[in-house]
């Protein structure tokens, strides 16, 4: 009040000694003027001063509750507040020992890729959430999926285009079916120079030249298709492909259905009259083999007419849940019921010169190929059997594309290498090594040929039929040994080829 009063006698009687007429009475409203706007240290030192409410000033003292030595908490001195805050940040600590300040807000922002949730009620509070599978960050608040044939990019506020793959040439997938398609072409080549270099001789004759070289022509095509199988793809590779992916396996079952049909039409013709049946000539046999084969052409043709060939890029065959393995793959548009049709026909050529070489399984293995062709069928049938399951089992797989494309390259190569190994390997290896067996045999009537391979056929059935192994027929029961007729001399029907 004293500092009041004389602050208010300097203003109102300068240089006047005692109360002047200006203070004569005091104002009240005056003096509380005044005596707000003191300001002077007290006794203890500490500044005295009122605010504009006539109130004294806030002195606090700002103490944190911190762990102290020998694990006791108590409360450390850390700042001030006088008017404005005196904060020792250093000497602050937080939960873990950390001195760093922690953020005083609601919610911290949101990661890039993830959208804003808001908590209702609340518009400073927010949750987080990532936008997962192929969705990515389109504003602050939402989320939008990717179109089909473009994924999120790393940090999900954009998309980018799937990447494109297709069966590589150095990949495990393919270096298989390509080794086993060369070793086969080589082979398949070495055989036909063989078959050409001894076109004359009596072993490559008796083959069947005409059909021998229509078979291993589509031996050679059934390797070639692994590497069209595998070339990048184009409107020229789809094309070859539908040409020749059943066209191979067509040439080589019509050719071997044919001669199958020859054999049984033979002897079933032997059984019942001494002509000789129709159609068995070899001019006859390059047209039927020709007839069969023009149907598999016929149905490509048509093929190509309803469905033109074209590459397509399938995004849904490798779209895995986690974006960053997904693939588009390039292939042909070929779907696996199309690849079944145009292998469909082969199949059934198939099966149809499995049912011949059972049917001529009793014929002596002197007199033709009947049963080197059996085995070769029966063979065939067990790698497609097992083939099937395979490439239809996997059709859900994200290797889809690489387990059906070696699955069927290699069934294909095996096929082909059988019909190869059986049927032509052995008659090879006789006129490189065994040139005195490649020697023309005597030559025989359709009759005596026919006649003796039924009687044959007849002993090996009853020899199987007595006991002790004797091989007695009805033919030469009670036949005297001593007469002329059991004295002739009959020509052996031995090695004769028909």
């Amino acid at each position: 009040m004293a500092h009041a009063l004389q602050n208010m006698h300097k203003n109102l009687c300068p240089g006047y000694i005692g109360i002047c007429p200006a203070m004569d009475p005091v104002s009240g409203e005056d003096l509380l003027r005044y005596v707000r706007n003191i300001h002077f240290n007290g006794s203890a030192g500490n500044p005295v001063m009122f605010n504009d409410k006539g109130d004294p000033p806030g002195r606090y003292d700002i103490f944190q509750y911190q762990l102290i030595a020998n694990n006791t908490w108590d409360y450390r001195l850390i700042g001030q507040w006088t008017e404005q805050l005196y904060l020792n940040v250093e000497d602050m600590r937080w939960p873990g020992g950390s001195r760093e300040l922690p953020a005083s807000v609601c919610s911290l922002p949101c990661k890039a890729g993830e959208r804003k949730k808001m908590v209702k009620g609340v518009s400073c509070c927010w949750h987080c959430e990532l936008c997962d599978g192929y969705q990515y960050q389109r504003d602050e608040f939402s989320c939008s999926m990717c179109s089909y044939d473009k994924r999120p990019n790393v940090n999900r506020t954009g998309c980018t285009h799937i990447p494109i793959v297709k069966l590589e040439w150095h990949s495990p997938w393919a270096i298989i079916p390509v080794f086993l398609a060369m070793l086969g072409i080589i082979a398949t080549i070495f055989v036909i120079a063989t078959f050409i270099r001894f076109n004359d001789t009596p072993i490559v004759r008796a083959t069947g030249r005409e059909l021998s070289y229509v078979l291993l022509t589509g031996i050679f095509l059934c390797y070639i298709i692994t590497f069209l199988m595998i070339a990048k793809p184009n409107m020229g590779i789809c094309s070859f492909r539908r040409i020749f992916l059943g066209l191979g396996m067509c040439i080589s079952y019509a050719a071997l259905l044919t001669k199958t049909n020859r054999i049984f039409r033979i002897f079933e013709q032997g059984k019942k009259a001494v002509t000789a049946p129709r159609l068995i000539s070899p001019t006859s046999q390059l047209a039927i083999t020709s007839s069969l084969i023009s149907v598999q052409l016929l149905g490509v043709f048509i093929w190509f007419g309803v469905d033109p060939p074209n590459t397509i890029v399938d995004y849904d065959e490798q779209k895995t849940s986690n974006p960053e393995l997904a693939r588009g793959v390039l292939k042909c548009d070929i779907t696996d019921l199309q690849i079944i049709c145009s292998l469909g026909y082969s199949i059934l050529l198939m099966v149809t010169c499995t049912v011949y070489a059972i049917k001529t399984r009793g014929v002596p293995e002197n007199f033709n190929e009947a049963k080197p062709i059996g085995f070769t069928m029966y063979t065939t049938c067990i790698v497609w059997l097992a083939f099937i399951p395979i490439f239809f089992g996997t059709a859900k797989s994200a290797e889809k594309m690489y387990i059906q494309t070696t699955t069927l390259t290699i069934s294909m190569n095996l096929s082909a290498s059988v019909a190869l190994g059986m049927l032509y390997m052995p008659k090879v290896y006789i006129i490189i090594f065994h040139p005195e067996q490649n020697v023309q045999k005597r030559k025989r009537s359709f009759k005596a040929v026919v006649t003796a391979a039924t009687m044959s056929s007849r002993l090996s059935h009853k020899a199987s039929d007595r006991p002790n192994g004797e091989a007695k027929t009805e033919l030469c029961e009670n036949v005297d040994p001593n007469s002329p007729a059991a004295k002739k001399k009959y020509v052996s029907y031995n090695d004769l080829v028909i």
